[in-house]
C-alpha cells in the first residue's frame, strides 16, 4: 500500500507530508489499530533483550523527530516497533524555524531538516501521554532539548531541561538529554564538557528525587570521518558521564556537514543549512556505536541511530555494539512495512551466525 502512496506524498512539501503521515497514523489508531497489528506484527523470542529494567521485544525502534508530540505512540507500537522515543520535547512550546524547513534527497534516500524544534511544550506532551498511558505496552523515551530560545543560556538553559524533566519523566521508561542540538546563539550545544557537566549535574540531582528516578541517555552528535580511532573531545565527554553515572548512549544526531552526499552541489547550496539524516550518516554513526561500545568496555548500553535502512545496515550496528538501534528517515522512502522486514532479516542473520539471541551479537565486531 505504501508503493501506492508515496508518489502522492512525494508530491508534497516533506512537511506537509509527514504531517498527513501522522494524521493518518492518528486515524488508524482510533479506527483499525487491530488490523494494524496484524499486518505488521512479526516478534521472535531471540530479539527480545531485558535493558534499564524494561523488557524490549525487540531491538528496533522510532527515532526522535518521528513523533515530537506524542501523538501517534500506540500506532508505532501496532506496525512492530520494539520501543517509541518521542520528542524532542522543550520545557516551552515553540514554533521552530520559518518554512521551508525539511527537503528530500531521493538519490540519497536522506533528509535535511532545520525544523528548530517545533513542539507543543512539556506540560502538553506530558498530559497527552498521561491520558494514553492505558493504550501504550512497549518502553517509551523523551528526548528533550533546551527550549529554541537564544536568550535562554546559562543557569536559565540548565532550569530550561529541569523543568521538562520534571514534567515529563513520569511517563518516560527513560529520557534522552538531546545535547547535540545547536540552539545557542553561537552555535554551541551541551556537547561541551563544561556545559554537559553542569547539565548533567542538574538532571541527576532532579533524578534523586523521590519517584523521579530513570535512565539517563545522551544523545551525541556523528563524528566528522568513519575513521574515529581516538577523540580528545569524545573522551572528555565520556568522562564526565562516567562521573554522572550515566546509563546510555544514542549514536548519533543529524550532521550539519554533507560529507557523503550525491545530491548535486547546486540543490544543496538550494537547500542550505540543516540536519542530514539517513544513509550518509551510516559509516559515521557505525564508527561511534563501536567507538563508545570500546571505551565502555560494553557495560552501558547504545542506541545506534543513523542509515538504518534495512536489515544489514541494523545488524551491523548491533554487531558494532548498539543494543538497539533506531531509524526514521527510511520510512519516509519504504514505510512502516520495513519494520517488520528488518525484524525478519535480524533473525535470519542471527540464525546464519549461530546466535541463540541478539544480545549474543552486540558488539562482536567491536
Amino acid at each position: 500500500m505504501y508503493r501506492l502512496l508515496r508518489p502522492l506524498l512525494f508530491r508534497l512539501n516533506p512537511e506537509w507530508a509527514h504531517t498527513a503521515s501522522l494524521w493518518g497514523a492518528r486515524v488508524a489508531q482510533r479506527t483499525v489499530l487491530p488490523l494494524v497489528a496484524s499486518r505488521y506484527q512479526f516478534e521472535d523470542e531471540r530479539l527480545k533483550q531485558r535493558l534499564w529494567g524494561d523488557t524490549f521485544p525487540n531491538p528496533v525502534g522510532l527515532a526522535a523527530g518521528a513523533d515530537k508530540n506524542a501523538r501517534a505512540v500506540p500506532f508505532w507500537e501496532a506496525v512492530g516497533f520494539g520501543f517509541v522515543e518521542v520528542g524532542s520535547v522543550s520545557a516551552q512550546p515553540a514554533p521552530g524555524n520559518p518554512t521551508p524547513r525539511a527537503f528530500r534527497l531521493p538519490k540519497d534516500q536522506a533528509l535535511i531538516n532545520r525544523l528548530g524544534l517545533n513542539n507543543d511544550g512539556a506540560e502538553a506532551v506530558a498530559d497527552r501521554l498521561e491520558h494514553s498511558r492505558s493504550d501504550r505496552a512497549r518502553p517509551l523515551g523523551i528526548n528533550l532539548a533546551k527550549t529554541h530560545d537564544p536568550d535562554i543560556m546559562g543557569e536559565a538553559a540548565l532550569e530550561d531541561f529541569r523543568t521538562s524533566f520534571r514534567q515529563l519523566v513520569g511517563q518516560a521508561d527513560y529520557v534522552t538529554l538531546n545535547v547535540s542540538c545547536p540552539n545557542t546563539p553561537d552555535g554551541g550545544t551541551f556537547e561541551d564538557p563544561a556545559a554537559l557537566d553542569a547539565l548533567l549535574s542538574a538532571i541527576t540531582a532532579e533524578q534523586k528525587a523521590p519517584g523521579l528516578a530513570v535512565p539517563v541517555l545522551v544523545k551525541l552528535s556523528p563524528p566528522l570521518s568513519d575513521r574515529v580511532l581516538f577523540d580528545t573531545r569524545l573522551e572528555e565527554i565520556l568522562a564526565v558521564a562516567a562521573d554522572h553515572d550515566i546509563d546510555g548512549f544514542i549514536a548519533t544526531n543529524t550532521a550539519s556537514d554533507r560529507k557523503g552526499v550525491e545530491t548535486s552541489a547546486d540543490r544543496l547550496d538550494e537547500i542550505g543549512a540543516g540536519g542530514l539524516s539517513g544513509p550518509p550518516l551510516e559509516a559515521r554513526a557505525t564508527r561511534l556505536v563501536q567507538y563508545l561500545y570500546r571505551a565502555t568496555d560494553g557495560e552501558i548500553p547504545i542506541i545506534g541511530v543513523g542509515g538504518v535502512h534495512d536489515a544489514e545496515s541494523a545488524y551491523t550496528k548491533i554487531r558494532a555494539g548498539a543494543s538497539l538501534v533506531q531509524l526514521y528517515t527510511a520510512l519516509v522512502y519504504e514505510g512502516p512495512g520495513l519494520v517488520r522486514r528488518i525484524k525478519e532479516g535480524l533473525v535470519a542473520r542471527l540464525s546464519d551466525d549461530g546466535y541463540a539471541s541478539l544480545e549474543n551479537a552486540v558488539g562482536a565486531d567491536a
